[in-house]
């Protein structure tokens, strides 16, 4: 089965113009559906406030929508789901927990039982791409519960399952693929399947998906998929990579942005511990006992941080687990799994949990450490504060990663209130740097015991982290 290799016209017009206009929220979408009359809260200010039942869904989807206990659209919700089910291609701006799966997913099971159609041996109507396996788990899962009173296949091909078992299941077709991109590469190289009858193509966090090193990846996908298809793509942020994907893959698109770049929900609270580094897991075993912190995510920097502060955290009493990319697949889900039942107090991840967690009613954000990237920060701390309710993003920051949090404040746009916890202090860390700068002034060479010169050198080193990881991300990934 030979790839087919097409192309896609790119949009007219001028790509800086169509931003401006999202910008200042000047895109008239022209909804194709009637919309309901907006209802007025109680101080008079005009909020439009649209049910699923409006856009006259089937019977069957709105149903499963019901059990899932959705009611009101979210913003990216009503501009998109009409947008998608008149056929147009959308390059959206969501960050996670504004419910962009459902944004795209209910119109495309829309579209299926409006135009039903025989499967196709090794194809499929519509594929979705994840930059992550759990992510296009997440996905997966969350379409099978809108689709759960459809007749609708979905299949999920990434990595770490047998790739043997995934082509078996090829074989039958299905309506719907989610995976990750190397992972469906192999498969097309293996001619498992063909892209010829793919309907409707999505890009579920675009942005992460070319800052892992997918884009060659990706262009290939493009090349053999149908070319008379929808193009639905979604990101958080619309970075330069992101801007020259969709001037690729869009034809016209209808630009939708609902939220401010890099902004983090207005229902999340942002805490600062200072703490030595060496006292962090200290810290987070009595702020989870004494303030009784029922369900807690917490961010490490590397897998064995990770390792080592679950086995710390379970010798304390505080039922942990871990999820990173060295742990088998199986394990990582029922990991996921414990703690979103509630069997787990703690769950702690590497950045790759970052994105497609959606844990219900998750209260608590923990960076134990802070992330080589600000931009990470947002994603981290966008698993809280979800659906319009409270969320606490607790950061411990040591003298090395003062620079960092300024970064973070910065994009965000605010200043994080800090927490001097009792026992746990820290010397000034302007004091201590003053100090090194007057000690060079006179020429004193500090002391090697020196906090300051400590701090120096700590920093030095992480901007060295920082910059070796910002050079993979742009070296295209090996297909896993």
């Amino acid at each position: 089965m030979p790839i087919c290799y097409t192309s896609r016209p790119p949009f007219s017009g001028s790509f800086s113009d169509l931003m401006s206009d999202a910008a200042t929220g000047g895109i008239n979408l022209r909804l194709a559906y009637a919309e309901p009359q907006a209802k007025h809260s109680p101080a008079g200010t005009q909020e439009p406030i649209m049910r699923f039942e409006s856009f006259d869904f089937a019977p069957e989807i709105l149903r499963a929508v019901s059990d899932c206990g959705y009611q009101e659209m979210t913003p990216v919700q009503r501009q998109a789901i009409p947008t998608i089910r008149r056929g147009l291609d959308v390059l959206a701006s969501a960050q996670t927990g504004t419910g962009k799966t459902a944004a795209f997913a209910l119109p495309i099971l829309q579209r299926l039982v409006d135009k039903p159609a025989e499967l196709q041996p090794s194809n499929a109507r519509v594929l979705i791409l994840t930059p992550t396996r759990e992510l296009a788990a997440q996905v997966a899962s969350n379409i099978n519960d809108f689709a759960k009173y459809l007749d609708v296949t979905v299949l999920t091909l990434v990595g770490g399952g047998k790739q043997d078992v995934q082509a078996k299941k090829l074989k039958a077709g299905a309506h719907i693929i989610v995976a990750t991109p190397g992972r469906l590469l192999e498969h097309l190289t293996a001619c498992n399947l063909s892209l010829s009858g793919v309907e409707c193509l999505v890009l579920d966090e675009a942005d992460r998906i070319l800052d892992m090193g997918f884009s060659a990846d990706v262009q290939q996908i493009l090349q053999a998929v149908n070319k008379e298809r929808q193009n639905l793509l979604f990101s958080a942020t619309f970075s330069d990579g992101v801007k020259k994907l969709a001037n690729v893959m869009l034809d016209k698109p209808q630009i939708i942005s609902v939220n401010k770049q890099n902004s983090t929900a207005d229902t999340v609270t942002h805490t600062v511990y200072p703490v030595e580094q060496k006292r962090k897991r200290e810290l987070l075993s009595e702020l989870i006992g004494k303030q009784n912190w029922p369900q807690v995510l917490v961010f490490a920097s590397t897998r064995e941080s990770c390792d080592e502060l679950v086995a710390e955290l379970n010798l304390d009493g505080i039922k942990s687990a871990v999820v990173h990319g060295d742990k088998a697949q199986g394990s990582r889900r029922r990991a996921l799994r414990e703690f979103t039942e509630g069997k787990l107090r703690v769950l702690v991840a590497t950045e790759v949990a970052a994105r497609g967690l959606d844990i219900p009613d998750l209260q608590y954000v923990v960076n134990y450490d802070l992330p080589f990237l600000a931009e990470d920060y947002v994603h981290r701390i966008g698993r809280t504060g979800r659906a319009g309710k409270s969320g606490m993003a607790i950061s411990f920051v040591s003298r090395e990663e003062e620079r960092t949090l300024l970064e973070i404040e910065a994009l965000i746009g605010q200043k994080i209130r800090r927490v001097m916890a009792k026992g746990y202090e820290v010397g000034n860390r302007d004091e201590l740097i003053k100090q090194l700068q007057e000690r060079r002034r006179f020429g004193k060479r500090p002391q090697r015991e020196d906090n300051a010169a400590a701090q120096a050198m700590a920093e030095a080193k992480l901007q060295g982290q920082r910059l070796k990881r910002l050079a993979a991300m742009k070296k295209p990934r090996q297909p896993k």
